[in-house]
């Protein structure tokens, strides 16, 4: 064990990588671990939303992501499987870029801005002493301890039994799963495409170099007996919407991008703090069709930043840090869970996909301010 770093950050996602390079930006001694190795793919809606931009620019990411090249989205389109449509304009332009390429290149912005970074490396414990943490780690069968003065929690949703944050897991009739891949003979126009259908929804956007993302929420009951492989599942989903397998039938699955998640569970409460500071997923998670999730994700690493560096400098206690990072989630946070959780309800029940479309077209303003409702308030 080495001398005592400053921070480290538990998990190198958009959250935590970008948490990082914020606080080595402002001089602090910090490592980053996953332990995954980069880049891969993973179930994500690639999708950053408008609201994440002024995060993205105030950590000092936007330009890094710009580099990539990203598919600029200006509305959202709601297809039904009865055949309705409702489009939604956007506030601004959205960015498509995958999470293989955005992943890396926020972990460069971390390595410039002198971050350490520990890729396929488990962290197995973490311990608060006299010193701040004692964190154990596994990498290829070596255990190592790292004395830290913080820890930030920004592993994402999964459950991590022996670390603070494990959560019970919900029942499988309640509990959805996540399917994803990429595509190539898709036309896409600037929009995100999100097909309903019986048991789940589908997200289609399209993401740089002319690829497509097809990323699918499906509930684990409705398709148990479906093939259990995800381009068999995104093919038994879009069967149950002609319009996405209209959309889907000439396309071509790119190899090796296929990912999956289970169990998803969209039902937990936010949870700021357990023993160290939560981020990102870790904290909170909106229905993925709101299409904020990664927003949501920056815009949580940045309040934490502040209160993080505040500590590091003495200048207020862990438990001033914990009350106030609390309060600020859910003062940011609580409205668009409350309103995305309702949206996901409201979709679910089975007459509102033939109501929504008449209602809206009664009433142009009233979709877009309900999809407006789940969003975040612009960052300054």
């Amino acid at each position: 064990m080495n001398r005592t770093q400053d921070v480290a950050v538990l998990g190198a996602g958009v959250a935590g990588s970008s948490l990082a390079k914020a606080l080595a930006d402002r001089g602090w001694d910090t490592v980053l671990i996953d332990r995954q190795r980069f880049p891969r793919h993973k179930v994500c809606g690639e999708f950053l939303s408008p609201e994440s931009q002024n995060t993205l620019k105030a950590l000092g990411l936007l330009k890094p992501v710009e580099l990539l090249n990203p598919s600029y989205i200006n509305r959202i389109r709601l297809i039904f499987s009865h055949g309705d449509v409702i489009e939604i304009p956007l506030p601004g332009s959205a960015l498509g870029v995958s999470r293989y390429l955005l992943d890396p290149a926020l972990h460069n912005a971390a390595l410039g801005s002198g971050v350490r970074m520990h890729t396929a490396t488990t962290v197995t414990s973490v311990y608060p002493n006299d010193k701040g943490y004692l964190i154990e780690t596994r990498q290829e069968g070596t255990i190592n301890r790292i004395q830290v003065r913080a820890v930030i929690a920004a592993w994402g949703s999964n459950h991590r039994s022996g670390l603070p944050g494990k959560r019970p897991v919900g029942s499988g009739s309640n509990t959805y799963m996540g399917v994803k891949s990429h595509y190539m003979g898709i036309a896409m126009e600037p929009v995100v495409e999100l097909y309903f259908f019986s048991g789940g929804y589908m997200g289609i956007s399209p993401i740089e170099g002319g690829l497509v993302n097809v990323a699918a929420l499906l509930t684990r009951k409705a398709f148990q007996n479906s093939e259990k492989t995800i381009l068999g599942l995104i093919e038994a989903a879009a069967q149950r919407n002609p319009k996405l397998y209209q959309k889907l039938g000439q396309a071509i699955p790119v190899q090796g991008t296929q990912a999956a998640v289970a169990p998803v569970d969209l039902s937990r409460k936010p949870l700021a703090w357990d023993m160290i500071p939560h981020i990102g997923d870790a904290a909170i998670m909106i229905p993925p069709l709101c299409g904020d999730g990664m927003s949501m994700a920056l815009r949580s690493a940045r309040l934490c930043m502040s209160l993080a560096d505040s500590y590091l400098r003495g200048e207020q206690s862990l438990d001033m840090w914990q009350h106030r990072y609390t309060q600020s989630i859910h003062r940011e946070f609580n409205s668009p869970l409350r309103w995305g959780r309702f949206l996901q309800w409201l979709l679910g029940v089975p007459v509102m996909p033939h109501f929504l479309p008449g209602l809206a077209y009664l009433a142009p303003g009233l979709a877009a301010g309900l999809v407006q409702a789940t969003r975040l308030k612009a960052d300054d």
